[in-house]
């Protein structure tokens, strides 16, 4: 289970820029791991379950690319982010 927020991203990939500005916006604080300098970061996106970025995760869920799915892992972070 993964206690923070991941997005596994590659160089020029416009979905991925999307999905890490909504969660900026959203105050939602992530670790990026791009898969095109690191083949470890890959092989962790293929052991999700996908093959293509962005993939996002936090606990037990990930999903990929940025879709509704993506609302729901923001809403649990946001509950389980620690208090400033």
């Amino acid at each position: 289970m993964v206690d923070k927020v991941l997005v596994y991203t590659t160089n020029d990939c416009i979905e991925c820029t999307m999905v890490k500005r909504v969660l900026e916006e959203e105050g939602v604080l992530f670790e990026a791991r791009n898969i095109s300098e690191d083949p470890l970061f890959k092989k962790e996106v293929e052991q999700y379950g996908y093959l293509g970025v962005p993939v996002t995760v936090f606990g037990d869920k990930a999903v990929k690319g940025f879709t509704n799915d993506l609302k729901e892992i923001i809403e649990l972070a946001k509950r389980n982010s620690p208090l400033p």
